[in-house]
């Protein structure tokens, strides 16, 4: 979805591949971001954080019952740019889980069936994610270990001013090429955190 003054507020990412959501856990958590804005006209340094969910595919995940009862759906004309259909048809959805209050909405699509089987696809993920996140809390109790909320405590920096350096701040990985990284070169990055996790 758009930002209510400039850019994104929220955007959703598919990524099919052998190993994606294993590889991809590592991006998972509370990213911060040094800058010079671009949207400052006295060009001052902000700080940006941006939250990153990695969530598997639950289209066909036994355990993910979505029951017609349970889900309110909305639909509504898109925002934003994508031709006169995006503009004239309501084509957009909104998927209320109402046991759970999850809401996922969906306009990427020029078709509101389109919309509705991707928003159903990332509901399931995250009931999925949700019901993990509830067997971890649970085995963590029995364990007796702390749970640490992850938003506010990231785990990965990006400054491109006063100096370039991109820090994982669980590994201590670093490198000095931030545009690379923004660009896509994150091997580094996920395979130190994932050797950081081999027996743990």
């Amino acid at each position: 979805s758009y930002g209510d003054e400039a850019g994104l507020r929220t955007g959703i990412i598919e990524v099919a591949g052998l190993y994606a959501y294993g590889y991809l856990s590592a991006e998972r958590g509370v990213h911060r971001l040094v800058r010079l804005s671009p949207y400052d006209p006295n060009h001052l340094r902000h700080t940006s954080f941006a939250e990153v969910e990695i969530l598997p595919s639950a289209e066909e995940d036994p355990e993910i019952e979505v029951r017609s009862d349970d889900i309110k759906l909305d639909v509504f004309r898109s925002s934003g740019p994508g031709g006169q259909n995006v503009q004239k048809v309501a084509s957009a959805v909104r998927l209320t889980h109402l046991p759970t209050g999850i809401v996922v909405t969906c306009q990427n699509e020029r078709s509101q069936y389109q919309n509705r089987e991707f928003a159903m696809r990332i509901l399931k993920a995250k009931l999925l994610a949700k019901m993990n996140e509830e067997k971890s809390q649970e085995l963590a109790k029995l364990r007796g270990e702390r749970v640490v909320p992850e938003w506010g405590n990231q785990i990965r920096s990006y400054v491109l001013h006063p100096y370039k350096s991109v820090k994982d701040h669980r590994t201590n990985f670093q490198s000095t090429n931030p545009e690379a990284v923004l660009n896509g070169e994150l091997a580094g990055f996920i395979e130190a955190y994932l050797m950081s996790r081999v027996g743990s």
